[in-house]
């Protein structure tokens, strides 16, 4: 009835089992007196003893086992419910890409020529959820999406938990030319800032009173990935980035494609595409610098991925299990059993194992 995960609270206890052999003794004694009188016991002779004779020791056997057990009750037994609490100080991560038309450029990934929007949301799924060999994934952060274009949207808020994240992404497609022209990256920048922002204050009095919250969040990145130049929106980009510097938001600017545009490669080789107005460089470099996070440019799929691999080394997340135990009480179901036993002791004797007188 107890293995590893049992204890007593109360073992002293047990040492009242000691009372049980005097108390049985004396109360065998105090019955031992002759019941019928008889004029010669040769009367009984070929009389084998009967069920009932067979069983005069049950009720002693019972008033010992339920003493027993309400002694053990006593004693006060518990359970062990052993628990592994997994708590992690992670990183709150927004993705703010840009599905401007120029996205539509073909960009080399792995062997293959794909627009530059879908090499993003590629590398960025496996940075979410790793590729099995150099990105691990992020299982235990907050990461969202935002993209812009001539406007700003926000694709899927913070979560734990990746995988609607991960459908929203495959969903993204280019703007539409005609009514969607622009490139808003300061407004990109300002909805996710303020995404991070609200995020962390909600966290902040979710975890209040906490001795151990859960997840906390240790620090906030914004992974900038645009391949042109601010030329719509109502917050500029150095305003947004000032904006992430006083809320302790990080910038990882990217620059897709490069300064002399893009490379794809064909059956002749890799080719250069013409550079067209391209990202700006000095801005993006800027954005990084204020916010004390990084640029870099991705002229291909492979070189955006140890982008990513750059940021992992740079963006850890403590992850700590506490393995503890719950005791749960365990009297009551001794008890009942004592009871039991010794309420069928009682029966029995007043019954079918009474002794007269």
């Amino acid at each position: 009835m107890m293995g590893e995960n049992w204890r007593l609270a109360w073992p002293a206890g047990l040492l009242l089992l000691l009372l049980i052999p005097p108390l049985l003794w004396w109360s065998s004694a105090k019955r031992r007196r002759g019941a019928v009188v008889y004029s010669s016991v040769d009367l009984l002779d070929g009389a084998g003893p009967s069920l009932r004779q067979r069983a005069v020791w049950l009720p002693a056997a019972l008033r010992a086992a339920g003493l027993t057990l309400l002694i053990v009750a006593l004693a006060r037994p518990q359970e062990g419910i052993g628990e592994v609490r997994t708590t992690a100080q992670g990183v709150a991560i927004m993705a703010v890409v840009d599905r401007s038309a120029s996205m539509s450029i073909p960009m080399s990934f792995d062997g293959q020529n794909m627009s530059r929007l879908d090499v993003v949301k590629q590398v960025f799924t496996q940075f979410v959820e790793g590729d099995g060999k150099s990105l691990k994934g992020r299982p235990e952060d907050l990461v969202g999406l935002v993209t812009f274009a001539l406007f700003p949207e926000t694709v899927c808020p913070l979560v734990r938990i990746h995988g609607t994240l991960v459908k929203l992404v495959d969903s993204i497609n280019i703007a539409d030319k005609e009514f969607e022209a622009g490139t808003a990256i300061g407004d990109g920048l300002a909805l996710a800032a303020a995404r991070l922002h609200e995020a962390e204050v909600e966290l902040q009095k979710r975890n209040e009173g906490q001795a151990d919250p859960e997840f906390e969040i240790k620090s906030k990145a914004i992974i900038l990935l645009t391949d042109g130049d601010e030329n719509r929106g109502e917050v500029r980009a150095l305003d947004a980035a000032e904006m992430c510097k006083e809320w302790g938001i990080r910038i990882y600017a990217i620059g897709i494609g490069d300064d002399r545009g893009g490379i794809v490669q064909t059956p002749m080789g890799k080719m250069r595409l013409p550079r067209g107005d391209g990202f700006n460089e000095a801005l993006l470099q800027r954005l990084a610098e204020l916010t004390g996070g990084m640029y870099r440019k991705a002229a291909d799929g492979e070189a955006l991925t140890r982008i990513y691999q750059e940021i992992d080394s740079l963006e850890k997340t403590e992850i700590k299990s506490t393995e503890y135990t719950n005791y749960r009480e365990r009297f009551m179901d001794w008890a009942a059993a004592g009871v039991a036993l010794l309420g069928l002791e009682l029966l029995l004797s007043a019954t079918v194992l009474r002794r007269i007188p």
